[in-house]
């Protein structure tokens, strides 16, 4: 399957569809955060969006854009939950069928809220295969149309509307941050703030157990035998082809960090900006504090992806 990327234009058209349905999410703030890091730090708080997760963003988009005929035969994806969860909120909003495939072992609180949203979920082995395998199955068998977690072009420009609310939002930023797991974020970004401000640094947080993104920049090709062995569930998904492609494009810099860093950095988050986030989502500030002399004196960005997390009984 192959996928064109998304122009800056697209991503403006995404966000004039999604304008009645997302919500515009604040920026935070902490004068401790910015002491630790030795920068100003503006928090993009994505894990209020709509489904707990920037990535209403994009499924809406992707299910708002649906002619009439293809959207009565619904949609599928395959998702570890956050995609999925957004994808059955946008299927809801139109009245029409979503099937969510999601690999076994799943954040109970996501499959618990997609079920809730009144998509169908279908389970698999937990690998990438198994996961395109089923949702390609579905999606013959019942002639749904395929939402892609993060190379869907409609994903993508939809996820870089974000990017034009922060910039709007904040000025004269020096770097934008954003995690990287299959990319859809990270290329949607990259795409929009480049677009806006061609003079802007661009990062991503990866963890270190699941690397692919980072090693695919520094060999030049796509690494694709990574193993995942990380526990931010979010960010297990290989780097897709185009999100690769739009990395490299936009001179996106991977950093990545141990989940040890992001357990450290969510416990941060949650004592001074008091939120909840996931740990794929603190993965950024874990990142910004193993390279502070990098961001050290500038005004950085920050994406807190996603805050749907199981909370103990």
């Amino acid at each position: 399957m192959s996928f064109d990327l998304p122009t800056l234009d697209d991503v403006r058209d995404a966000a004039a569809r999604i304008a009645p349905h997302a919500r515009v999410t604040p920026v935070l703030r902490s004068d401790a955060l910015d002491a630790l890091a030795g920068a100003e730090l503006f928090f993009k708080a994505e894990h209020l969006q709509r489904g707990g997760a920037f990535k209403f963003r994009g499924a809406c988009n992707a299910v708002q854009a649906l002619d009439a005929q293809q959207a009565a035969r619904g949609v599928v994806t395959h998702s570890s939950g956050n995609h999925g969860l957004a994808l059955a909120l946008a299927a809801a909003l139109r009245g029409i069928p979503a099937h969510i495939v999601v690999p076994e072992g799943a954040v109970r609180t996501k499959l618990e809220a997609i079920v809730q949203a009144g998509a169908v979920l279908h389970r698999c082995a937990p690998t990438q295969a198994a996961r395109e395998a089923t949702a390609a199955a579905i999606a013959a068998q019942t002639g749904a149309t395929l939402v892609h977690p993060y190379a869907d072009p409609r994903v993508i420009a939809g996820q870089g509307t974000l990017a034009l609310e922060l910039l709007a939002q904040t000025r004269g930023l020096d770097a934008l941050l954003v995690p990287v797991g299959g990319g859809g974020l990270a290329a949607g970004v990259a795409i929009a703030a480049h677009g806006l401000e061609p003079r802007l640094e661009l990062f991503a947080a990866e963890p270190a157990g699941a690397d692919d993104a980072a090693r695919s920049l520094a060999c030049g090709r796509r690494v694709e035998d990574v193993v995942p062995d990380t526990r931010c569930d979010g960010l297990r998904a290989l780097i897709g082809r185009p999100n690769l492609a739009a990395l490299r494009a936009h001179r996106v810099r991977v950093i990545t960090v141990e989940d040890a860093a992001s357990d450290a950095a969510q416990r941060l988050i949650a004592r001074h900006l008091k939120q909840v986030v996931e740990l794929s989502s603190a993965t950024v500030l874990a990142a910004l504090l193993a390279a502070r002399d990098t961001f050290a004196g500038r005004r950085i960005g920050v994406v807190l992806s996603g805050g749907n997390v199981d909370l103990p009984a």
